[in-house]
């Protein structure tokens, strides 16, 4: 998994390139730990994404309560068909915000 990093202004884009899984999901996790406090806006773009399992939900989850509870706000973009049914069938379409 590569995780490209653009900032404009108060708005972090991250573009997760690979599979976020068990393996990779702490890396993505480490990176948004270090999200700074003065970030308001943070997209997640999945377009190159392949695959995404629990333990990248759970990320998803935790970057959603981190950003709710700075008053920011998390959009994740582009996902595929095949990500795209993962966050359908687990219900996580409903609580974050797709676009």
């Amino acid at each position: 998994m590569d995780i490209a990093e653009t900032v404009e202004g108060k708005k972090m884009t991250l573009s997760v390139t690979g599979c976020l899984d068990t393996t990779t999901a702490p890396d993505l996790q480490a990176k948004l730990d270090t999200l700074p406090p003065s970030m308001t806006d943070l997209v997640i773009d999945f377009t190159a994404l392949e695959y995404i399992s629990s333990a990248g939900l759970r990320v998803m989850l935790l970057a959603n309560k981190k950003m709710l509870a700075s008053g920011g706000s998390l959009l994740i973009t582009g996902l595929n068909p095949s990500v795209r049914e993962v966050f359908d069938m687990t219900g996580f379409s409903d609580i974050l915000t797709l676009g």
